[in-house]
């Protein structure tokens, strides 16, 4: 749980912060948040922020990755989603955080006040509009999110690496930093699937596994046939 205390104590890296405004919109905009916020490290597996906790803090990802997820009533984990460097999360339209956050790996956050971001858009007409388009695409993400755990385990696997090479990698070779108990937890499937889905995708010459957590699109255009 991310206290007063801890913002108190840990100073913004702003060698860290240049370099990331570099590659940000600078004229004003959410890119301005990067002056606004404190980064912070977590260890792996460790809780950023829990379940109906007051969310009075927006995160950026700098380095690592993030999980986000709700534990059912009959105990079984739910990952709502997974964000990595660039990503914001956390952002609230309640005063509760409706599921946890855990760091995946080593992770390194800029946290910025809620209140600081919603009053840089009512006074900042691009703040405002990158702050809806956000929210739109938080919205969307959920909803594809959903409709995916009604498809198939194949068509689940198959989404879910396309949407990794996406957002990891320039090429078709992917270095995850999620385990498979995590992607089985993100696609509502048992580790034991996830598991003999990958090997039937190899079986059929649509990925390599050099290893666990390093996969290679052999063919990304089945992969892509196989989610239409």
């Amino acid at each position: 749980m991310l206290t007063q205390t801890d913002l108190r104590t840990v100073p913004v890296s702003h060698s860290h912060t240049s370099s990331i405004a570099r590659s940000a919109p600078v004229r004003g905009g959410i890119g301005a948040i990067e002056t606004m916020g404190s980064q912070m490290k977590f260890s792996a597996n460790a809780e950023i922020f829990g379940e109906d906790e007051p969310a009075e803090y927006v995160y950026k990802v700098v380095t690592g990755a993030v999980r986000t997820y709700k534990i059912l009533n009959d105990g079984r984990r739910q990952i709502s989603g997974f964000y990595l460097p660039g990503d914001i999360f956390g952002l609230e339209i309640g005063k509760e955080h409706q599921c946890s956050a855990e760091a995946i790996n080593g992770v390194t956050v800029l946290v910025v006040r809620r209140s600081a971001i919603v009053s840089l858009a009512e006074r900042d007409c691009e703040a405002a509009r990158e702050l809806w388009s956000f929210t739109g695409r938080e919205l969307r993400r959920v909803q594809e999110h959903m409709l995916l755990l009604v498809k198939s385990a194949q068509q689940r696997v198959a989404s879910f690496l396309l949407e990794m090479s996406k957002r990891l990698a320039a090429t078709d070779a992917i270095e995850l930093p999620m385990s498979r108990q995590d992607i089985a937890d993100y696609l509502g499937l048992t580790i034991e699937t996830v598991s003999r889905t990958m090997t039937q995708l190899v079986s059929e010459q649509t990925i390599v596994l050099p290893s666990s957590r390093r996969i290679v699109l052999r063919n990304a255009g089945a992969l892509r046939r196989l989610n239409a």
